[in-house]
Order: C-alpha cells, then structure tokens, then sequence
C-alpha cells in the first residue's frame, strides 16, 4: 500500500492509500477519487515529503548532513490519527445518504442554469422571468450581494452521487 497526499481542484487537501502508483493513475483517470470536503473529481496528487528508510545502509555510505541541518537520533514517528467510531461514522454516512437524496431532488425540480445563478435569481426577485426553482453557482461576493438585495436562496453542500 502507498499514501499519496492529494488535493482537490479547490485546493481541499487529503490522504488517500493506493495499492500501488497505477491503482491511483486507473482511479484518477476514472475519476473515481474524490475530495471529501467538496466532492470535486478533480484530483491530484500535492508536493509531498519523501519517506526515507532508515535501515539496510552503512553509515560510510551515507553522505554527511549539511553542516546547518538537525539529525534526528531516531526516526520521527508517523502520527496516526485517532480511529474514527462506529457510531460517528455511521451518522457522517447517513448525512451523505440525506444529502444525496437532496441533491437528486434539486435535481429533479429545479433547472440548472450554472454560473449564471445570480443574474436567474435577481430576474424572478425582480420579477423579470416568470419564478421557478433554479439552481447553480455563484462567487461568496455574488451570494453575498444577493443577500444584501433580499434575494431568498439556500447554500447547500453539494456531495458527490456516488463514494
């Protein structure tokens, strides 16, 4: 198995295990990996520092450390995170449950009109088009601008349909 750091094209970043190199070139090429913050399938893997082995060389062999850099006397440990319980991941998987269903209902009801929200949103505020269920999105400063005008909306997180 392999740990590949990883980042979202949001710049979320994450771990992910992999058999091997390939496993992670088939799933990413498949877009099959995606970021648990925003659920983008645009992933890559970041700059991460190497793992060196510390056994299985001579010290003669080694090369010398640069004068100014710090050798440990031991390995740096790995920090593990902690095991995440049943129950708090069951309930995360029944929120992703809940918020699939919701976006496949925003899916089904409403028309999507992408990066153009804010402008669809102001004409059925204004009264311009006839109103209907939209969805799409928008910049924080263009939510943040249709707030100030009273246009009603709702952020929500938009998970991926499929894990």
């Amino acid at each position: 198995m392999i740990l590949f750091d990883l980042k979202c094209s949001q710049d979320h970043r994450f771990e992910g295990w992999f058999r091997n190199g390939a496993a992670y070139d088939a799933q990413a090429a498949a877009h099959a990996i995606t970021c648990p913050v925003c659920g983008d399938d645009k992933v890559i893997k970041a700059p991460m520092a190497p793992a060196i082995a510390r056994g299985g060389r001579s010290r003669d062999r080694d090369p010398a450390p640069l004068a100014d850099t710090p050798v440990p006397d031991q390995p740096m440990p790995r920090v593990v995170p902690p095991a995440v319980p049943d129950a708090v991941r069951e309930a995360q998987g029944e929120i992703l449950r809940h918020l699939r269903e919701l976006r496949a209902q925003v899916e089904k009801n409403a028309d999507y009109v992408g990066t153009q929200f804010a402008e669809e949103a102001r004409k059925i505020h204004y009264g311009e088009v006839e109103g209907r269920a939209i969805y799409g999105e928008t910049s924080k400063e263009q939510a943040d601008a249709l707030r100030e005008e009273g246009v009603a909306f709702a952020s929500i997180p938009w998970v991926p349909t499929s894990n």
